[in-house]
């Protein structure tokens, strides 16, 4: 488990925590051999250096997205403002989890991915890595 995010889910109201504890420990499964760390004041997994999912607190609720996830073809997951490739879904109650899901859209972060860790380097251009 890393601290800092163990910290950073602390820091969130009871049921908040939960969720948080709950989504750190499906992510942490799904994708072991991801890197984790808070990144831009949130946790964030990356494998190879590139950001794959995270979540963060926001008005409607704990907020888990994908950097790639409107490619999944995932209906629960709504795609972010069209410039990127994100994809969200906001959980106000930890028995909102569905974890079955939740791998299934986690083996899809490690198979359908678009290069955010260059994207300063290509000045704003996504380039799709697998």
């Amino acid at each position: 488990m890393n601290s800092e995010i163990q910290k950073y889910n602390d820091k969130q109201e009871p049921e908040e925590k939960f969720i948080c504890q709950t989504l750190e420990k499906e992510i942490n499964k799904g994708i072991p051999e991801a890197e984790s760390k808070i990144w831009h004041a949130h946790p964030v997994w990356f494998l190879d250096g590139n950001p794959i999912v995270g979540y963060s607190k926001q008005k409607a609720g704990i907020r888990l997205m994908f950097w790639s996830g409107a490619d999944f073809d995932e209906e629960k997951l709504k795609s972010g403002t069209g410039k990127f490739k994100d994809a969200s879904i906001f959980y106000t109650q930890a028995s909102q989890i569905n974890s079955s899901e939740l791998q299934r859209w986690l083996e899809k972060s490690r198979n359908i991915q678009w290069d955010y860790k260059n994207i300063v380097k290509r000045k704003g251009v996504l380039e799709k890595l697998k």
